[in-house]
């Protein structure tokens, strides 16, 4: 596939056309620089969005680069010795932890798959390392229902861009739902028991790999460094922490209800965590560094989910695909359009903050019309979007770039897992 800035800059090239199409009522060739207006008049309007995005994925990696996660995992895979047992412990992991925080789970994921590969090569004993890369990939499939889902924590901001429309929706009634509960509950249990079953079947053999990861996480700081006594100070990064902390206690003892959970208050948890976990500001910073590169994609690419968001909002083009939604849709079944369609568009745009930002007018104004409740709307496109992560290459990344493994290598794998998450996801938005 091309490169998701490509499908990007494809995607804003279509929607242009399609605005012209539909929405050119007076058939005016010069209707496309207005079109292009609205484009411009989209571009930077999601600046703050992109901002939290980036936060969230980069605050995840320092946290998942600290020596206390990796003493963790060290300890999670001490008594692994063969690939049924690897994937059920990765799997399970991996998507709690996803649950929790996507940009931790990518991380985490990757790196406990890799020291269980060096373990099979230190304890000469074989297994299917493409399984368990799979395995350590399988967070995503539950990411967007748990507390770092762009579009549900999106929703519970007290000024986010659709607020004129469905005023703010608690996470109660999206990821704390029954329906999401059922759903994410099962997919880790079906998910882990699938791999178990399936890596009963599947061959071995002895990994041989150079180590890239060593006890430290590679964030040795060098004696140069050292000589700065502010910057390696333990006390003085914990003391930081415990100010961030402090911000964070008193919210929650000041509000006293889940409203409180939103974006901005999951990126302050996972700041003040990074900060405790490490022990100094030279060696977060290093941990800094080495998780900013990931972020890059969200950084270049928001503005473009902006700008086509834009061209829809001001032409009349997201008015023009509700209504078409409408017309083939009713209250059963618009839900599950909209997970099909969100697991369509997840290919072409693979974040999800960038695909609600695209999306999720058009998915609000047809469940509007229908009267079906948003929050189902909204948990069926994040089920979408989760869906189609197995099979888009764009958040794997960073896992096959740590483990060394190729994407075709997990994609048998991670194919699985996707059926399973489709059974299960399709099941729950019929059966609540």
């Amino acid at each position: 596939m091309p490169s998701p800035f490509s499908l990007a800059i494809i995607i804003t090239f279509l929607t242009i056309f399609l605005a012209f199409l539909l929405t050119n009522t007076n058939n005016n060739p010069k209707y496309i620089l207005k079109i292009i207006s609205f484009w411009d008049k989209g571009l930077w309007e999601l600046l703050s969005f992109a901002m939290q995005m980036m936060l969230m994925l980069v605050l995840g990696n320092i946290l998942a680069l600290s020596p206390y996660i990796d003493k963790i995992i060290n300890f999670l895979i001490k008594d692994i010795a063969s690939t049924s047992k690897a994937v059920v412990i990765v799997s399970i992991f991996t998507m709690i932890i996803a649950y929790l925080n996507w940009g931790l789970a990518l991380i985490f994921g990757a790196i406990i798959t890799r020291k269980i590969a060096e373990n099979s090569i230190n304890k000469n004993f074989k297994i299917n390392y493409a399984i368990i890369g799979a395995a350590g990939y399988s967070g995503l499939m539950v990411w967007h229902g748990g507390l770092s889902g762009s579009a549900p924590l999106k929703v519970a901001e007290t000024n986010h861009f659709l607020v004129d429309k469905i005023g703010v929706i608690s996470i109660n009634k999206t990821i704390f739902s029954p329906m999401n509960i059922f759903a994410a509950f099962t997919v880790i249990i079906l998910v882990a028991l699938g791999l178990y079953i399936l890596s009963k079947k599947t061959n071995t053999e002895k990994i041989n790999i150079k180590t890239i990861i060593d006890k430290k996480n590679n964030l040795d700081i060098s004696q140069k460094n050292k000589k700065i006594k502010i910057d390696n100070s333990i006390v003085f990064l914990r003391l930081f922490a415990i100010l961030m902390a402090v911000d964070i206690f008193y919210k929650i003892f000041t509000i006293k209800n889940i409203s409180i959970v939103n974006i901005n208050f999951i990126n302050t948890v996972l700041f003040a965590l990074g900060l405790w976990f490490h022990k100094n500001v030279s060696q977060f910073l290093k941990a800094t560094a080495k998780s900013i590169s990931s972020s890059s994609g969200i950084l270049i690419q928001f503005p473009l989910y902006a700008g086509i968001m834009g061209i829809m909002k001001y032409s009349g083009l997201t008015s023009v695909m509700s209504n078409f939604f409408i017309n083939i849709s009713n209250q059963t079944t618009f839900p599950l359009y909209t997970f099909i369609s969100s697991a369509i568009v997840n290919m072409f745009v693979p974040s999800g903050g960038g695909q609600w930002a695209v999306q999720g007018p058009i998915i609000v104004d047809a469940a509007k019309n229908l009267n079906v409740p948003v929050q189902k709307a909204i948990m069926a496109l994040a089920y979408g979007d989760q869906l189609t992560n197995m099979i888009q290459p764009f958040w794997a990344l960073p896992l096959l770039g740590i483990t060394g493994l190729k994407a075709k290598q997990i994609f048998p794998y991670t194919l699985f897992i996707m059926l399973i998450g489709g059974f299960v996801y399709t099941f729950a938005l019929i059966l609540f």
